[in-house]
């Protein structure tokens, strides 16, 4: 980590070197290049450890979140949000309800 933000002989960070030569490889690929790789190194995570590995990650992925949220937010915070959900969908069926009278 501390290397980071040391400068090295050229006068840059890891991480300031590490972007420069990210976006000169856009330059001369194209995003096309990064969708490829990205597609190609999906594709060999898949074989390699199969559907079962997606289906495990998620589901860590979701329960880690979701106690997150809750550790970090507690109950009350579900309760608005569910409000504010709530009157949304209500408003947006009373726009609706407008926009078919109208049309």
């Amino acid at each position: 980590m501390a290397k980071e933000n040391t400068k090295s002989a050229t006068g840059m960070t890891v991480r300031e070197a590490g972007k420069k030569g990210g976006q000169t490889v856009k330059q001369r690929y194209g995003k096309e290049f990064y969708e490829q790789i990205g597609r190609k190194g999906g594709r060999a995570t898949k074989d390699t450890h199969g559907h079962e590995f997606y289906e495990n990650i998620g589901k860590l992925g979701g329960k880690k979140g979701g106690e997150s949220t809750r550790d970090r937010y507690g109950p009350k915070f579900y309760e608005t949000i569910g409000q504010l959900g709530g009157q949304k969908v209500k408003r947006l069926i009373e726009e609706g309800k407008k926009a078919a009278k109208r049309g």
